[in-house]
């Protein structure tokens, strides 16, 4: 029998294969597809909102080298753009090419798509046990690896 330990690792990798699945997020990779959620999130809700590289690595835990590696490829497919800080020149800010936007939007509501026969097979209410148990076990890890 295994240990809860483990249990709790393998539901992990399942899910976490599930939801990186191509046919999923076919257009665009995970990372670029997460990077351009943030920041389409912000143009939307929060316009005057500006977001540096240092920002995005904060929330997704990427490292500078690999998100900068993301924003190019971002950048080159017309999906970003990059802004110098006028007060301060070494201050870089990133934001979505709203113009260009549908293919993440495209995406993005693929995998709204899906999330939502999730939601119609499980049920609202484990759906909404859910987001509280996610939300709970990501707020638990990232206590757990600020003491690592």
């Amino acid at each position: 029998m295994q240990n809860i330990n483990e249990k709790v690792l393998n539901a992990w990798l399942k899910l976490s294969t599930a939801i990186c699945n191509e046919r999923i997020v076919s257009e665009l990779p995970y990372n670029e597809s997460l990077i351009c959620g943030i920041l389409h999130r912000s143009a939307k809700e929060e316009p005057e909102k500006k977001i540096t590289a240092t920002d995005l690595c904060e929330k997704t835990n990427i490292q500078k080298s690999q998100m900068n590696r993301i924003l190019n490829t971002l950048e080159q497919k017309g999906l970003i753009f990059r802004k110098r800080s006028e007060q301060d020149k070494r201050q870089v800010y990133v934001a979505m090419n709203m113009e260009n936007a549908e293919v993440y939007e495209r995406q993005h509501k693929n995998i709204l798509r899906v999330v939502d026969e999730i939601v119609e097979k499980v049920g609202k209410e484990k759906a909404e046990e859910i987001v509280q148990l996610f939300t709970l076990i990501s707020n638990k890890a990232k206590e757990v690896m600020k003491h690592d």
